[in-house]
């Protein structure tokens, strides 16, 4: 399953804050530096949906707030926030 993700860095805390369009909102309290937002992402999404971090892949984005997660064994009808 491919997620569409708009990541909003130095936040408060981590945690999905809604939809915006097609995408979801993910405020993350890692900075924008030395990918370090990107592997907070990673961590959250494994967490979130019971998966290892092995099996959760940044395909697009690496640079910018708007990413593709690609998650291996789920399917898109699975539950999202």
């Amino acid at each position: 399953m491919k997620l569409h993700i708009r990541v909003i860095p130095n936040a408060r805390r981590t945690e999905f804050a809604g939809r915006r369009g097609d995408e979801l909102v993910l405020r993350l309290s890692a900075p924008a530096i030395d990918g370090k937002a990107n592997r907070a992402a990673i961590e959250f999404l494994a967490g979130h949906f019971g998966l290892p971090r092995s099996r959760i892949t940044l395909v697009a984005g690496e640079k910018s707030r708007h990413k593709v997660f690609e998650l291996a064994g789920l399917e898109s009808n699975d539950v999202l926030p």
